[in-house]
């Protein structure tokens, strides 16, 4: 898998000039998850960033009682992780390959090592991510209502 091809595929990367792509590629690293394996798991340190290229994902996390409750689906092209650059800390969620899984993983710790180096290129994408999680978050706002109990 070329890491610039999954890159280019990814929103957070829709503005990015194919030497920006080339800076992340640079850091970004080739990842095969097969059918059934966690990409993360719910809970534990979240250290990186994930760029699905191909296949799909099941996003899930426990509900109080304990039982897994399925959150989303994604595929190709889709950021999963994308918090983890800004600032690591515990995942929310698990990620389950439901297929063979081609992904690009970025770790924070590059990405960081990163900020010296190119800082503008690093400015972008931490834009591209605020601007994609706030609309996310804007998306699944009846969902988040329905969790805490406001109509």
């Amino acid at each position: 898998m070329e890491v610039a091809a999954a890159l280019k595929a990814c929103p957070l990367f829709k503005d990015f000039s194919d030497v920006g792509i080339q800076i992340f590629a640079a850091i970004g690293v080739s990842r095969a998850f097969p059918k059934g394996s966690a990409l993360f798991q719910e809970g534990r340190a979240g250290e990186s960033l994930f760029i699905i290229h191909e296949g799909s994902v099941r996003l899930s996390a426990r509900s109080p009682a304990g039982g897994e409750v399925a959150l989303a689906e994604v595929g190709g092209g889709e950021p999963l992780g994308e918090l983890a650059l800004i600032q690591k800390g515990e995942r929310l969620c698990t990620a389950t390959a439901l297929t063979d899984v081609l992904a690009v993983e970025i770790r924070h710790a590059d990405f960081q090592k990163l900020t010296t180096q190119k800082p503008q290129a690093c400015v972008k994408l931490l834009m591209s991510v605020i601007l994609h999680f706030s609309q996310k978050v804007r998306d699944n706002q009846g969902a988040m209502k329905s969790l805490v109990g406001k109509p």
